[in-house]
């Protein structure tokens, strides 16, 4: 991988968001809810802007030697439908391992992404890349807390069904 400077760390990034695109796509395509379905392809189409943005930062870093300023938007989180927990979502993929299953494993990529990103943000002397970084690093916390609130509703909800509460 190399002595993990600026490109490195850009080409790992790009991997890493491609691998995250392949699998949100892979989900919404084998899925048979339309809730879950919208869901992960919406997460598909952030993960390719992100790769968009990487790839023009690696190319200008190629020709340049430095990042270029980015118009990044102060809200990651815009994209991301506000109602995506509706009960109609919530009783399509608690019915459905494979959507539950994705989610386990989209959180682990998140986690992944933000360590990455957070990391580099801090490491980072160009103001251009550190800007870039913590931007993705905030978006993918973003997309990390969507899924674990997915992830505690789905659970609370099966442990209701199964009546593991104590009340």
């Amino acid at each position: 991988m190399g002595d993990g400077g600026a490109a490195d760390i850009l080409k790992k990034a790009i991997l890493l968001e491609r691998r995250g695109r392949a699998f949100y796509q892979k989900v919404a395509d084998d899925t048979q809810s339309d809730a879950a379905r919208s869901f992960f392809s919406q997460m598909a189409e952030e993960e390719k802007r992100h790769i968009h943005i990487l790839s023009e930062q690696f190319q200008s870093l190629q020709e340049t030697g430095s990042f270029k300023s980015a118009e990044l938007d102060n809200n990651p989180s815009a994209d991301i439908s506000p109602d995506v927990l509706t009960k109609e979502w919530k009783e399509q993929v608690a019915a459905a391992d494979f959507e539950a299953a994705a989610i386990s494993a989209a959180m682990a990529m998140e986690k992944n992404a933000i360590t990455l990103y957070a990391r580099r943000a801090q490491e980072a002397v160009d103001a251009q890349e550190q800007a870039l970084y913590q931007w993705l690093a905030d978006w993918e916390k973003t997309h990390l807390d969507y899924l674990a609130r997915i992830d505690r509703e789905l659970t609370e909800e099966i442990w209701f069904d199964n009546q593991f509460w104590r009340f």
